[in-house]
């Protein structure tokens, strides 16, 4: 289900609508968890539970900011719509039908979001798009039943092989995707987006060390934001086929199945791409099943409205320290339909820790950067309150 929730203050107001997700990703493994995932527990200064980070205690920073402003009797001449769903880590699936159903009730001049860890600089993120995603399993099958390896090995078909060889034509060795049409819509960075990146700030033997990875993959004449924010991808996420036990076994699997996994940029379609990586699967490996999942769109908002320099000056105020302004986030959301079906701007930070360890084992948020975040809503709230209705960018027909 999704909750709404407002506060009127007139015709004549701004008007923000603030979104969030109250669903988590599965907790396992349960073994890696120090205390248990749904019982919250404070350590060291910090809240330990699946969730606390993505993307509820986020969420909460902006309730209690309205609390805080209310109780003191502060609260700015604002409408204050919320939106809180149960499915952003699926895609969203009923999403876009709930906002087209209450296109008018969710009208507003401003869509705001708290969502995702801090810079590893502890510095936090003002974040303007996101890339979309598109999900995708594949399914390979071969005898109607498993073989015995010396009996039937060479003659018959096995499926991880199959998909394997797949995989191979899909990319060159640098990286890059080898699927016909898969870059023909990829917008490219703008002038401005090129220069806010060039001064992000980026250590990269510290972000190696933090992945515990010698190099990075991709292709070496672009950058690391570059291939983050303004490039797609295509990964296997998952395989499974055969025996992976102990020990061994001889044994050919009758089926392999995989999750493949595209994350567009814009102007990319989910769809047009499915259909791109479903014609080239046909093309060389024409018995291997191939569905898609889920998608969403990738969007993004300019960073030179006037909102978009409120919103860093607030965030900046707030925490004391200018905040890393990135263009387009590497992850994916149901942003496209506040931009693009709403029509209004939507900008997003980030009040979690560098290492509030979302979507795995001992997800936290340190206490520290959850008041932060609630002093970051109430500053946020204040300032776009008072911004001229001039300043505010109004959809065709408003």
């Amino acid at each position: 289900p999704v909750v709404y929730g407002e506060r009127y203050a007139g015709e004549d107001a701004n008007t923000i609508l603030i979104y969030g997700h109250y669903d988590v990703q599965p907790p396992e493994p349960y073994e890696a968890w120090i205390s248990p995932p749904f019982e919250p527990t404070i350590r060291d200064g910090r809240i330990y539970a699946r969730g606390s980070a993505d993307n509820k205690g986020q969420f909460l920073a902006h309730i209690l900011a309205i609390k805080v402003l209310a109780e003191l009797g502060q609260f700015p001449r604002l409408n204050i719509k919320l939106l809180l769903e149960g499915e952003e880590e699926s895609s969203s699936p009923n999403l876009p039908g709930f906002v087209e159903r209450y296109r008018d009730l969710l009208k507003a001049d401003l869509m705001f979001a708290a969502d995702g860890p801090s810079h590893l600089s502890n510095r936090p993120i003002v974040f303007f798009g996101m890339r979309g995603n598109l999900k995708m399993e594949l399914l390979a099958t071969g005898a109607n039943r498993d073989l015995h390896s010396g009996n039937y090995g060479g003659p018959a078909p096995n499926p991880i092989w199959k998909l394997i060889d797949l995989f191979g034509t899909m990319r060159f060795p640098d990286g890059r995707v080898t699927i016909e049409g898969f870059y023909e819509r990829v917008a490219a960075p703008t002038a401005f987006e090129r220069d806010v990146m060039a001064r992000m700030p980026f250590d990269e033997a510290a972000f190696k060390q933090d992945l515990g990875i010698a190099e990075f993959a991709g292709p070496k004449d672009l950058t690391y934001y570059e291939k983050i924010m303004f490039q797609p991808t295509l990964n296997v996420t998952g395989i499974a086929g055969g025996y992976a036990g102990k020990g061994a076994k001889s044994a050919i699997p009758s089926r392999a199945v995989a999750k493949l996994e595209a994350r567009l940029v814009c102007d990319m379609d989910p769809d047009e791409t499915f259909a791109q990586i479903e014609r080239h699967v046909l093309r060389y490996a024409p018995d291997v099943i191939i569905r898609k999942l889920a998608g969403t769109r990738p969007s993004k908002t300019s960073l030179d409205l006037p909102v978009s320099r409120m919103m860093v000056g607030a965030i900046a105020d707030a925490y004391g320290v200018e905040p890393v302004i990135q263009p387009v986030l590497g992850g994916a959301s149901p942003n496209y339909l506040f931009t693009n079906v709403l029509k209004m701007p939507a900008i997003w930070t980030t009040y979690g820790p560098p290492d509030q360890n979302n979507h795995s084992p001992n997800e936290n948020m340190t206490l520290r950067s959850f008041f932060d975040g609630i002093r970051a809503s109430v500053l946020v709230l204040q300032r776009f309150a008072a911004m001229p209705r001039s300043d505010l960018p109004r959809p065709a027909g408003a």
